[in-house]
């Protein structure tokens, strides 16, 4: 470690304290009675601040570097922005010794001689407690939770936020030993909070937060006036009486000085998160250095020992990854490491350790000897029983017990110096010097040897394995490369920083330099790849680079310069090389190389490196690359690679001689010739003629590929029909080129023949063949998925989309059904298509019927069943109405609109579904029961519709008829009040219960085209009645009792008379239905007509409609009360119309205009 000065500065008066901006940008520094903010950067001063009568004694910064704080001699404390403006200032009773910021809170707390003040900026007033002592120091833990303060009488008093104290400690020196600085430890990584306590007694101590001492005191021999840490902790800073600031560990150990100084220094602090320290006088000089820790470090092989946290040595094995820490407890100075040994220099002793073991991967050291005794040298070299101490010019080699043997003098610096090897107590060393001088020098031997001399300075060396042959990088970052024994110089390379010789291979060396690292073997070019750092060691194939701080083993294959070799027909070089690791192709080729070049040797022994030992078998492959092939096949044949002798002749197209050489033997290998001599064919372009091979080495793959890439469908018709139907893989094959070339039909032949159907069902729906497709669904209902729903998808491409909803619901897809259903319908309610809405949800009921008959979905679909139902007739009868009110001619007469009117609004009690205006609604029925003379009712519709928001077209009629309606009577016309065909009660027009009867609750059947309220009361069954009882029962017609004749007849003397009998009810006891009507008169609750067997039986068939719903839905029942007037029901969808309108509207439509079944559609 050592300190450079990057900038000073002399201020007239003492400096007693400074304090960093937490981004490190600026400094304020107390002195005198100012403060004075300096440029880290440069040393600038950037401004004096005064505020202060008197001396400052103390300044801090917030940590979050919105504010600082200062305190004088005056009594009184200012708070001063980032801006450097004095926003805040309060007082004590005494002088202000310190203050410091609370880390989290930014909480203020100022020391005086009597008290502690705690302010903070949401706080008005300041907080103080007394003290029974002087405090001279104070300092927030990390969390902020505890403050602890430093007092004149030698007591620690430890606070917590409120200023209450939670732990006193009281040091052994008393009022001798005043506490003068304190510091908890800033790091994160500490189990425990650690206090540092510097004091008059001159000691430095450790104390947890409970108050127990960590380790004893270490004495510092001088009177500490200022302790602080480094940003992470690792260091500790103290200056006092001794003129000069010393950097110590955490744990107190002390490693150097950082600046000296002509004066007592008073105060020194780290700049944040950096290595450079300012340092603060008595006489007012201000110094700014820069702490530069150098790397200590050696390397030996696959180990490198190298130094942490000053005091530490970590051995790391490169190879294995282990790492071992030796902690030394004092400042590390010098490594050294040489086999199983490792010497370390520490300020006053240097140890010498060695393994336990000689196991290459043993990473267990033990001290085998001490030197006690204080060495100053430049560089540190160990071998098996001596040390060599490097000081400038001079070489000394000392024993392990410390005795010096001998000492070189060299003529210039020495730059570097590296141990080559040699018998333990006889090992040479390499030396390179400024003056461009190479020396070799043996432990045992007084003379140095000079190698060579050139003119540039060595900066780093390297000695060839064999000691033939030397590398050196000088000053100019240049790699030159000697023979020793010549002096000649046999290359140089540029860029260069630091030389390593592989040591395995004589002729390979690597060095780094400009982000590369340069691999040479030879003469060769130099092969590069990327790699930031210093070369220090090459072993094989790993490559060992050391980066700032970390070594690290990089894995290099040798191809490269493998082939520099092979490409010179060099294959004994190249052997040595592959030697150190490349691939299996590598090998390989090496091989085939050496067997081309007639190096039968290399090849040899590359086929033993793979484990082959059969010498018929190596020369048959030598024969084989002189040309002898027959010669070659014999050796093959003979040493049971029959195979190989194919292969060649294969390979040299020589297939008459394969034929030949295989005479009459095993057909497969007859069939592999056939197929390999189609393979050339097809690969010299002769389609044709491999097909034709490939068929008769029943090679019926290949063929097909072929003929199907070429678009031969005749030759694949061929192939498919010789095939056996047991062939799936080459027949599927033929399949898919038909169905790729558009031949449809031979595609399907192919899957009937293997009885694919699933992939002919595939085709068809592919093709688009939607009856041959159906035909098969017939056949195979399995398959009904795999068609109706492409099918559906199909048509719901081409816009039919109520043909896919029937196709999905057909395909058994309820939900893809109901989908495209629901989607239709909203389309059709956005459109205002109503009529079409209407039939649209009638289907989506119907479908939710079906759905019901699964007991899981019963209810939740019954439910869905009747919402569905009540929006189809609600959008059938809106249709009417919003055609009357947007088109200028109606079709219906006046009394069809005023019924659907006045249905709609009676059902729309609730919600209004979307797209069904009652505006609308209520401005028909308004206009139609005027023009009926039903005024009353227009009247309330009027005003309904005052209370809505009314289109801009309709604003001046509806006005006007809310003025003119008031001319009418307020009464409705006693024709258009509806009858109640149950209990004959007239109802009034705007009913509040909706469609049923006020005064038996029956609800009331409209007709599905005039809204008129049918002649039909609905009954019901007793218990225990089924629906196909009823059926029959209804069918039997019982025969009624004949009526009596109402006239009758009396015959006097003279004369015949014909009298009237009006006491015989007309329907009264004849129908027995007539009796079920009555009910108990003013009851709210609906009672319904439940009829018996006896009653069944005496209605006639067709006087009672049946709604035959399916399962999971009950029958319903209607009786004609007016027999004569005809009603008829759809079949399909059960609305009931008058006879005569449902034929008309019939005739119209051809069909339903509720569901739209087809006249001529039998099924219900």
């Amino acid at each position: 470690m050592r300190a450079v000065l990057t900038w000073r500065d002399k201020a007239e008066q003492c400096i007693y304290d400074l304090a960093f901006k937490p981004d490190g940008m600026q400094l304020i520094l107390a002195a005198g009675n100012r403060l004075l903010v300096y440029d880290t950067s440069d040393g600038t001063l950037l401004q004096p601040l005064k505020g202060h009568k008197d001396t400052v004694y103390c300044v801090a910064y917030a940590k979050d570097g919105k504010r600082f704080a200062s305190g004088s001699a005056d009594k009184s404390v200012i708070i001063w922005t980032s801006k450097l403006e004095g926003i805040l200032k309060y007082t004590h009773n005494d002088s202000i010794q310190c203050v410091s910021y609370n880390p989290v809170t930014h909480q203020l707390a100022s020391c005086s001689s009597s008290d502690v003040g705690l302010w903070s900026p949401e706080q008005k007033s300041v907080s103080k407690h007394k003290s029974s002592s002087k405090i001279t120091c104070c300092s927030w833990t990390n969390d902020g939770q505890y403050l602890a303060l430093g007092m004149f009488n030698g007591i620690i008093s430890i606070r917590n936020k409120n200023g209450d104290e939670k732990v006193k400690i009281e040091r052994p020196g008393g009022s001798l030993s005043p506490i003068w600085s304190i510091c908890w430890n800033p790091s994160r990584e500490e189990h425990n909070d650690i206090l540092a306590v510097a004091d008059w007694g001159q000691k430095l101590s450790f104390y947890q937060l409970s108050g127990k001492q960590i380790g004893k005191d270490r004495s510092l021999n001088f009177d500490p006036c200022c302790l602080s840490y480094f940003t992470k902790g690792e260091y500790i800073l103290l200056g006092g009486s001794d003129k000069q600031v010393s950097l110590f560990t955490k744990d107190g150990v002390r490693l150097g000085t950082v600046g000296e100084q002509n004066s007592w220094v008073w105060t020194c602090k780290v700049k944040p998160d950096s290595n450079y320290v300012v340092v603060g006088c008595q006489d007012g000089t201000i110094s700014f250095y820069q702490l530069i820790f150098s790397t200590v470090h050696g390397l030996y092989k696959d180990r490198y020992a190298y130094r942490d946290s000053m005091t530490d040595v970590i051995v790391q094995h490169l190879i294995t990854e282990q790492k071992v820490r030796i902690k030394c407890k004092e400042l590390v100075k010098k490594i050294a490491i040489y086999k199983n040994r490792l010497a370390i220099q520490l300020p006053e002793k240097i140890l010498i350790y060695e393994l336990y073991s000689d196991d290459s991967s043993d990473m267990h050291y033990r001290v085998k000897e001490k030197i006690v005794k204080k060495f100053e040298c430049n560089l540190l070299v160990v071998c098996a029983n001596h040390i060599i101490l490097c000081q400038e010019k001079r070489l000394q080699c000392l024993s392990f017990s410390g005795v010096k043997e001998r000492e070189w003098q060299m003529e210039s610096l020495i730059r570097y110096i590296k141990v080559i090897g040699g018998p333990p107590g006889r090992e040479g060393l390499l030396v390179g010097l400024k003056n461009g001088q190479i020396l070799k020098i043996f432990v045992d031997n007084l003379f140095a040897i000079v190698l060579l001399k050139q003119a540039t300075a060595v900066r780093c060396l390297d000695m060839s394995a064999s000691r033939n042959k030397l590398a050196v990088v000088d000053e100019n970052d240049t790699c030159l490369v000697y023979d020793i024994h010549t002096k000649e110089l046999l290359f140089q390379e540029p860029n260069a920083n630091s030389v390593a010789w592989n040591t395995q291979c004589e002729d390979m060396l690597c060095f780094s330099g400009g982000g590369y690292l340069n691999i040479k073997a030879s003469t060769f070019p130099v092969h590069q790849q990327k790699l930031q750092g210093f070369v220090v060691g090459y072993n094989g194939s790993k490559i060992f680079c050391l980066h700032v701080f970390s070594m690290s083993a990089v894995e290099v294959p040798q191809s490269a310069p493998m082939y520099q070799y092979l490409d010179r027909k060099m294959f004994k070089e190249a052997y040595q090389i592959a030697c150190l690791g490349v691939t299996d192709t590598d090998w390989r080729e090496l091989a085939m190389e050496a067997l081309e070049g007639l190096e039968f040797e290399t090849a040899k022994k590359e086929r033993k490196k793979r484990g082959e030992t059969n010498n018929d078998l190596f020369l048959a492959d030598v024969f084989s690359y002189q040309g002898k092939f027959h010669e070659a096949a014999k050796l093959y044949k003979r040493s049971g690679h029959e195979n190989l002798a194919l292969d060649m002749y294969t390979d040299l197209r020589m297939f008459e001689y394969a034929k030949d050489f295989l005479g009459s033997g095993d057909p497969k290998e007859t069939k592999m010739l056939i197929t390999k001599q189609a393979d050339w064919a097809r690969n010299i372009n002769e389609p044709k003629a491999a097909v034709e091979m490939y068929i008769s080495a029943g090679e019926h793959v290949k063929a097909i590929e072929i003929s199907g890439d070429h678009g031969w469908v005749d030759t694949l018709i061929d192939i498919a029909r010789k095939l056996d139907k047991a062939e799936r893989e080459p027949l599927l094959m033929c399949a898919y080129y038909f169905k790729k070339l558009d031949n449809p039909g031979y595609a399907a032949e192919t899957y009937l023949k293997i009885g694919d159907l699933k992939s002919l069902v595939q085709l068809h729906v592919e093709t688009q063949r939607w009856d041959e497709a159906f035909a098969l669904g017939e056949k195979h209902p399995e398959f009904k998925d795999d068609i109706y729903v492409p099918y559906a998808q199909w048509l719901a491409e081409n816009d039919r989309f109520e043909e896919a909803q029937k196709a999905f619901h057909k395909a058994g897809r309820q939900r893809e059904a109901v989908r495209v259903l629901e989607q239709l319908t909203h389309n059709a309610v956005v459109e205002s298509r109503f009529n079409d809405a209407a039939y649209y949800y009638w289907m989506l009921s119907m479908q939710c019927l079906d759905i019901a008959q699964d007991p899981a979905q019963k209810d939740v679909m019954l439910d869905k069943f009747r919402h569905f139902q009540h929006l189809a007739e609600l959008y059938h009868g809106y249709h009417a109405i919003q055609r009357y009110t947007e088109e200028p001619f109606s079709f219906h007469l006046p009394e069809t609109l005023f019924n659907i009117s006045r249905f709609l609004l009676h059902s729309l009690t609730k919600d209004t579904p979307l797209g069904i205006s009652k505006v609308n609604t209520l401005f028909t029925l308004a206009k139609q029961s005027k023009a009926l003379g039903a005024y009353k009712l227009a009247r309330h519709a009027y005003d309904k519709l005052q209370g809505l928001q009314i289109p801009a077209r309709f604003q001046k009629s509806i006005e006007l008829g809310s003025l003119t309606i008031r001319s009418k009577p307020f009464h409705d016309s006693e024709e258009l009040v509806p009858l109640c065909y149950r209990c004959s009660t007239n109802n009034p027009l705007l009913n509040n219960l909706g469609n049923v009867c006020i005064n038996c609750r029956q609800p009331f059947v409209f007709s599905a085209s005039s809204y008129e309220v049918l002649h039909l009361v609905e009954f019901y069954l007793e218990e225990g009645i089924t629906d196909e009882e009823a059926v029959s029962l209804i069918d039997l017609e019982a025969p009624r009792h004949k009526r009596e004749n109402k006239w009758q007849e009396i015959t006097s003397n003279n004369s015949q008379t014909l009298r009237l009998d009006e006491t015989v009810d007309s329907m009264g006891d004849d129908d027995p239905f007539t009796a079920k009507l009555s009910f108990e008169q003013g009851g709210s609750e609906f009672v319904p007509v439940v009829v018996n067997r006896s009653v069944l039986r005496s209605m006639s068939r067709r006087d009672v409609l049946i709604k035959r719903w399916p399962p999971p839905l009950q029958w319903q029942y209607f009786r004609s009360l007016l027999p004569d007037a005809s009603i008829t029901m759809c079949p399909s969808c059960f609305q009931m119309f008058h006879s005569e309108d449902y034929e008309l509207l019939v005739l119209q439509h051809t069909c339903c205009p509720y569901c739209r079944r087809r006249i001529d559609d039998p099924s219900p």
